[in-house]
């Protein structure tokens, strides 16, 4: 990885033009898209196969006039008169007569329906008129709800003074969030973070322009995507709000690394290339992890959410590769300029000290002591200096801090959740005062009773049976459709819609469904909107378990990849679970508690969107590794590199420490700005994820994890040996690129050269001894032995085989860390099952292949191949400079006659733990 990644960013620095040409192009692309292709976001929140869905979308076949989008309008006379007066009854049933006249409108339930109860409140000071509309929840447009709030309004004016109407409703139930100038606060404050811990003004505002960038891509091509799919109004503004926090920590923890390289006198494409080797892999393993977790979402397989995973993903995997080319692209536009200038003023001497504090990059390390100095030094010093006290006060108090989570409550928006002042709050809080809070969200429960002789007698009995259940307030309406195959009880709770007791009776009812079966031979369900959001927050309730058990199992299987340790994964997972908690707790105390709420412009305690705490774990875990990752990936690196256990804490915390503190910092005040202005599910998203970040960065990985790893020691970085051997490796430190940059000069100008090397399994070890050989260009390599003992060896010259131990180069790539680039110089042939060799030399030469490796080469099946292969060898094939042939033969005796130029031969003997090398002057 930080080869490759060392590669690029040398190739972004010198294309630097074309880099921004292309993505420039590529914003070009997708705005075009989105004109062509939007169509607008949706609320439609719904889990197909969920027996309230199921229920719900029958009966919109076979019912539809009660199954439609629904609209209620509450009517409330003037003080001291009822709805039964002389001429307001005539006046008012008049008036409904415009609202059976717009084409939205399908049906209307007048409040002096004798059919229907309810419509009037006990007092007679209210009355409720429900309309159903034609159109569906989801696609209903503020153009077409407008002609109701019009008609309300002139109904108002028309009826006695002191008269009140307002129109609410499920129709309009959605609050549609949206950005506003206080998030640009947020960026501003991120601004000035980036100013005071890069120093440079140039280098500040990179990552605000890249993160937008970022933004800017994935909001386009969501907007695009809106033709093809059904994406809510959340998920933009949490693709913005993850993509700014994710894209300008990204970019910080690059410059910051460049940065220190050019103040150490490093050439500045030789520092781009190497920042983003070593702090853009620890990015890309970052990066990585959030873009699982956050796609991991659909594990809860509510389709929706998933959609919300797959989007926030792409953004910040947009962020990625923004980092990943844009960055150094720009890097090579500022220059010079980025690197900081020398130290003159007391200012400036006063950086330079704090810079002496951080342990640089190369092998030789500062004195431990000097990690002591400055603010993070005295801070990893009070961490660790007692770490059982630190350990105690944090797990508790964060311990503590988590235990109101567990009353965390649920459920889907609500107009009770709007705005104070809008229509559908105004009129919701009207039916609840005047008619009790279950007025808004009534249930429906359907029955089959097409094979009852008797629909309406049948529907009676069901009226009295739903009537006794407790919980229920009335039941309002229960009659057969007009085929009299489908029954609709309509139901009027006591509680309201995200009320727990409202739970309960549908459980309650869903409970008594098998008894009315057996007693009245009819199938019922519980749907409605109220229920179909129930069963929605019980379905994501219930997905919070494994969604846990996979983060958590995630984090243990890449965490221990990573920093190749037992004891550092489960000390991270269980941070994160304190993280979590945390947040949640402080989401029950604000949220449902009421205490503080007005900090954050709350106008009174609710509940939370349903899909909040799987989404924050899911977020959550993505940041909380990205700051394990900066912060332990630095000691691994200065124990790795001599410093002992307790050094490499102290180096490790001031060495990253300033860069989680910035980074986090402008997390929290990208998160928190949301907050204030944030509508709908927004808010508690936002809160909870400057909660969590604020708790994980600064107190469990900046104070809890330097104190656990003081109590670990050694022991932190021990891994079984076979464990070790068989985890694939992720070098977030940037070892590989180290050694290719240390051994840039070494092997330069020779075909192969190798020391100490032989192909390895973790099972079987080294498959023969360590062998030296040292090639020039143009000549010919003989490895003689069987096929099971030489072909391991050829694979590993050819790049195909990464499993090796020692040193070696091939064409002046180094193995296994340019394996691929390897792979692409070199041909690779089985002589003993080509069918035309000549024609694969041929086709070989023709792409210029610099090196040739044929398998079996004394054993070629036919003449014409042997013909072929010595053709090569005296160079009569093809027009360019003789390659370099690589043979792996059983009898060296039947290929030596037809070597005409200087060849070496390598032996690997038959009990493999020897080998011997002949180096033959001459040919043949």
């Amino acid at each position: 990885m930080s080869t490759m990644l060392y590669a690029l960013g040398r190739w972004c620095f010198r294309m630097r033009r074309r880099v921004v040409l292309v993505w420039f192009g590529i914003l070009v692309l997708l705005g075009g898209l989105a004109g062509l292709l939007h169509t607008g976001f949706n609320e439609e929140f719904e889990i197909p196969g969920t027996p309230s869905q199921v229920a719900l979308d029958q009966l919109y076949m076979t019912f539809p006039e009660v199954a439609g989008t629904r609209a209620t309008m509450v009517i409330v006379p003037p003080e001291g008169t009822t709805v039964d007066s002389p001429g307001f009854r005539a006046l008012v049933e008049n008036e409904l007569d415009r609202l059976d006249d717009l084409e939205v409108v399908d049906t209307v339930a007048s409040p002096y329906d004798d059919l229907i109860d309810g419509l009037i409140n006990d007092d007679r000071s209210a009355a409720l008129v429900n309309l159903t509309l034609t159109v569906d929840p989801v696609e209903v447009t503020d153009e077409e709800l407008q002609p109701l709030l019009d008609i309300a309004d002139k109904i108002e004016a028309d009826l006695p003074a002191g008269s009140q109407v307002a129109m609410g409703g499920d129709a309009f139930a959605v609050e549609i969030p949206g950005l506003s100038i206080t998030e640009v606060f947020g960026v501003i404050v991120a601004l000035i973070v980036l100013l005071v811990t890069l120093g440079s003004a140039i280098a500040a505002g990179m990552p605000i322009v890249t993160a937008l960038w970022g933004v800017g891509a994935s909001s386009l091509l969501m907007l695009a995507a809106t033709g093809v799919m059904t994406i809510s109004s959340t998920t933009p503004i949490l693709s913005v709000m993850l993509g700014l926090a994710v894209g300008i920590d990204y970019a910080l923890f690059i410059l910051t690394r460049h940065r220190e390289q050019l103040g150490e006198g490093l050439d500045a494409e030789e520092s781009a290339a190497r920042s983003l080797a070593t702090a853009g892999s620890a990015i890309v393993f970052a990066g990585i992890t959030c873009i699982i977790a956050l796609v991991g979402l659909a594990v809860a397989r509510i389709p929706f959410l998933t959609v919300m995973g797959v989007f926030a993903a792409i953004g910040v995997g947009l962020a990625v590769l923004i980092a990943m080319t844009i960055l150094p692209a720009f890097m090579g536009f500022a220059g010079e300029r980025l690197r900081p200038r020398a130290r003159k003023t007391r200012a400036q001497k006063s950086r330079g000290r704090r810079a002496e504090d951080e342990p640089s990059e190369m092998p030789q390390r500062a004195e431990p002591k000097r990690a002591g100095r400055g603010f993070l030094g005295t801070w990893v010093h009070w961490a660790i200096t007692w770490p059982w006290l630190t350990v105690i006060v944090i797990v508790v108090a964060l311990g503590a801090l988590s235990v109101p989570g567990k009353d965390l409550q649920l459920s889907l928006p609500n107009p009770g959740q709007n705005s104070i002042g809008s229509p559908e709050r105004e009129t919701y809080d009207l039916t609840a005062e005047k008619f009790g809070p279950g007025y808004n969200g009534p249930l429906i429960v359907t029955a089959e009773i097409i094979q009852s002789t008797d629909p309406l007698g049948l529907m009676d009995d069901l009226k009295r049976e739903v009537e006794s259940v407790p919980g229920v307030k009335l039941v309002a309406l229960a009659t057969p459709n007009p085929n009299a195959d489908t029954g609709f009880i309509q139901v009027i709770p006591e509680t309201a819609p995200d009320d727990p007791a409202t739970t309960e009776l549908v459980e309650h009812i869903r409970e008594l469904q098998p008894r009315w079966e057996e007693q009245y031979g009819v199938p019922t369900a519980v749907t409605g909107m109220t229920a179909v959001q129930i069963d929605i927050s019980t379905r994501l309730a219930q997905a919070l378990l494994p969604f846990g058990i996979f983060v958590v199992g995630l984090s243990l299987v890449l965490l221990t990849m990573v920093f190749r340790s037992i004891a550092i994964p489960i000390k991270t997972a269980l941070g994160y679970l304190l993280s979590v908690g945390s947040a949640f707790g402080a989401t029950v105390i604000v949220f449902h508690h009421g205490i503080g709420m007005q900090v954050i412009n709350l106008e009174q305690p609710q509940a939370v969107v349903s899909f909040y705490p799987i989404l924050l774990m899911g977020i959550l875990f993505g940041l909380a590794m990205d700051y394990e990752v900066f912060l332990v990936a630095r000691m691994r690196e200065e124990y790795m590199h001599g410093a002992d256990a307790e050094s490499a804490i102290r180096l490790g915390f001031v060495g990253s420490g300033k860069v989680v503190i910035a980074t986090a910092s402008i997390m929290v005040a990208v998160f928190a700005f949301f907050v204030p202005e944030g509508m709908g599910a927004i808010k508690a998203i936002a809160f909870g994820l400057a909660i969590g970040v604020t708790v994980d960065a600064f107190i469990v990985r900046m104070t809890l994890v330097p104190a656990v790893m003081k109590l670990l020691g050694d022991k932190a970085w021990w891994i079984p040996k076979w464990l070790d051997e068989r985890l694939p490796t992720f070098d977030v430190e940037g070892d590989a690129m180290t050694r290719m940059v240390n051994l840039q000069d070494w092997g330069s100008g020779r075909a192969v050269r190798v020391e100490g090397f032989a192909p390895h399994t973790p099972a079987s070890g080294n498959l023969c001894a360590p062998i030296d050989l040292d090639v020039p260009h143009g000549d010919v390599l003989v490895v003689q032995s069987d096929r099971r003992r030489r072909l391991p060896l050829l694979y590993a010259l050819a790049g195909r085989l990464r499993g090796t131990v020692g040193t070696a180069k091939v064409l002046g790539r180094l193995l296994p860390e340019q394996s691929a680039q390897v792979r692409r110089q070199v041909a690779l042939i089985d002589g003993s099952t080509a069918e035309d060799l000549r024609a694969d030399l041929e086709r070989a030469l023709r792409r210029h292949t610099p090196m040739i490796v044929i398998d079996a080469a004394d054993a070629l099946p036919t003449a014409d191949d042997r013909d072929a292969l010595a053709d090569l060898l005296a160079g009569r094939l093809g027009d360019d400079e003789q390659p370099t042939v690589v043979l792996g033969v059983a009898d060296l005796d039947v290929v030596e006659p037809l070597i005409t130029t200087t060849y070496h031969t390598i032996e690997l003997l038959s009990d493999h733990h020897r080998a011997a090398e002949l180096v033959t002057a001459g040919g043949q």
